[in-house]
């Protein structure tokens, strides 16, 4: 047991200046510690055995320094904790618990809009480009904040989720399922943080496809806008004989069955002219996967024609630098009286002519438009990119588009 110490006045606690511990009388165990312009109360005791033939554990916890808490305030803090000590409860422990609720408390209030600007700083790394990221921004902000933003992410239920998603579900079917998984995903960050705890309430299998009908059920499917196969050698006659480098771009375009972002950002150390090969790397993909396109005759003599713009890496450089807006390809569109096309249309040409002209198989074409193959056990057996036979595939399509039609295989 601790040797009584005498009982300090308030005058006498307040003279105390030399460092190390001051017992201050009172309550047994009570001491002002002091280490430079730091003072503080601590509480030494004995916290009771739950086995009488075993010692007590010894044990500090600090009171509140001084002179926030007075020398009467400390008394009584330290009495009630002897107390708690005596009937065998451990007032560290029990601290430990509290600060563990309060923090648990603080983390469940956070918001779910708190959650979401969180979530995607700590992915906005991984994204392929800025814009994909402004897009995740626009569409929470959009359709899920208006709603549940400033809702505590603990409390957030499936009446919340469908209060957001069944207005929109059948007139925006694309952009509700975006909003979903965006959802989904804040909501499991938030769980592996500890900010909310059980299921999921954006989950689609097994929850929310038991509520909202299958997007393949209501989604009308808008196609792009697309030349029949038929008429392409006349179209690509038209284009060859206008001027300029989006022209220039649109016709790579059509011969590569390319996306426009993968066009207009092409760069010349993607190209190589002895393997007639045009290497784009992953994060130029919409899939996040290397793609390499043979180069046909065509393609090749196009590619040869332009100048390479000084200082500047890319094939089909801007007038006044840099890449070729995301509307240039369809401005030429524009100009050709063709506003009822669209530059991704002519992939859907390209596809058409294949299956319904040529020999080649399925997954070759699919390759061609680096398409993933759906079924995923033959994705998983085609594990090389059909190269060779592309090849003769993408000469084939430069001979349809100039007219030369030939039997393929």
């Amino acid at each position: 047991m601790p040797r009584k110490a005498k009982e300090l006045t308030a005058l006498s606690v307040s003279k105390l200046k030399e460092d190390g511990r001051h017992a201050v009388g009172g309550v047994a165990g009570l001491h002002l510690r002091i280490s430079g312009a730091s003072r503080s109360w601590v509480l030494r005791f004995v916290l009771s055995p739950g086995d009488s033939s075993s010692p007590g554990r010894r044990a500090d916890i600090g009171l509140g320094g001084y002179p926030e808490v007075s020398l009467a305030e400390a008394r009584d803090r330290a009495r009630e904790l002897r107390r708690k000590a005596r009937e065998g409860v451990d007032p560290v422990a029990e601290r430990r618990q509290l600060k563990v609720r309060q923090v648990r408390q603080i983390q469940q209030a956070k918001t779910f809009a708190e959650c979401a600007q969180a979530y995607l700083a700590s992915h906005r790394a991984s994204w392929k480009n800025a814009k994909h990221g402004q897009q995740w921004a626009s569409t929470l902000d959009m359709y899920a904040n208006p709603k549940i933003g400033r809702q505590p992410i603990a409390d957030i239920d499936t009446s919340a989720i469908l209060d957001i998603l069944e207005p929109i579900w059948l007139t925006k079917t694309e952009t509700a399922s975006r909003v979903r998984g965006r959802i989904e995903s804040v909501l499991d960050w938030a769980t592996v943080r500890g900010f909310r705890q059980g299921e999921n309430p954006a989950r689609w299998k097994g929850h929310l496809d038991k509520l909202l009908p299958a997007r393949s059920k209501v989604q009308k499917v808008e196609h792009h806008p697309a030349l029949p196969y038929a008429d392409i050698t006349g179209f690509m006659a038209d284009l060859a004989g206008r001027e300029g480098i989006a022209a220039r771009a649109l016709e790579y375009a059509i011969l590569t069955a390319a996306r426009s972002g993968e066009v207009r950002g092409a760069a010349w150390g993607e190209i190589d002219f002895n393997a007639r090969l045009w290497t784009i790397p992953a994060e130029r993909m919409k899939a996040g996967k290397e793609h390499r396109v043979p180069l046909s005759s065509r393609a090749m003599a196009l590619l040869r024609s332009l100048p390479q713009v000084t200082g500047s890496p890319l094939v089909f450089t801007a007038p006044r630098g840099g890449v070729l807006s995301d509307m240039t390809l369809t401005a030429v569109l524009k100009r050709m009286g063709r506003k009822d096309l669209t530059q991704h249309g002519f992939r859907s040409t390209f596809r058409d002519w294949a299956g319904e002209t040529t020999a080649f198989p399925r997954e070759v074409i699919e390759h061609a438009l680096a398409h993933q193959l759906r079924d995923k056990a033959e994705a998983a057996y085609q594990r090389g990119d059909l190269l060779r036979k592309r090849a003769d595939l993408m000469q084939a399509w430069a001979d349809a588009c100039e007219g030369r039609h030939r039997e393929v295989a």
